[in-house]
């Protein structure tokens, strides 16, 4: 720290032992022991609390960048939500005239139109083993018929 060499460490205890008395010199020597520790402790405490102060300093920084960077991303996906938001209200702008042009609606229904004219209408059929004709039998009957012997006269 002082850069003090052993030669000036010998001059410094013979001129205290010379100036403090040899019955008073262990007891200054141990009080200048508690003054130094405490001295050092109070250095390291005070670095410490530098280092910390530092750190927190870089946090907040870091914090700082971290809360503007996010910002950034939600103006940003605002700026998406509203430019896809004007996409969808364009796109049904031009559907509801889509539909306009192709006639009136009434309820839910087109009413009349150039497209609804050229469609044939839906015509829903049954199967036949679902319903069976008047007078038809029943399934089991010809399936009876099927497997009887042919008749060999004929």
């Amino acid at each position: 720290m002082f850069d003090i060499g052993f030669t000036e460490l010998l001059v410094i205890g013979v001129v205290a032992l010379i100036v403090i008395g040899p019955e008073r010199l262990p007891k200054v020597a141990r009080t200048a022991g508690h003054l130094f520790g405490r001295m050092q402790r109070y250095v390291s405490t005070v670095k410490s609390d530098i280092s910390r102060e530092i750190e927190l300093e870089e946090l907040r920084r870091a914090g700082q960048s971290f809360k503007a960077s996010i910002e950034s991303m939600g103006t940003e996906v605002q700026q998406e939500a509203t430019r896809i938001d004007d996409y969808f209200r364009d796109e049904t702008d031009r559907i509801a005239k889509v539909v306009e042009a192709m006639g009136t609606t009434e309820g839910e229904r087109p009413v009349a139109g150039p497209a609804l004219e050229a469609a044939p209408p839906a015509v829903q059929q049954s199967l036949p083993l679902d319903e069976p004709e008047q007078g038809a039998p029943p399934p089991s009957a010809v399936i009876e018929i099927a497997r009887a012997p042919a008749d060999k006269s004929a």
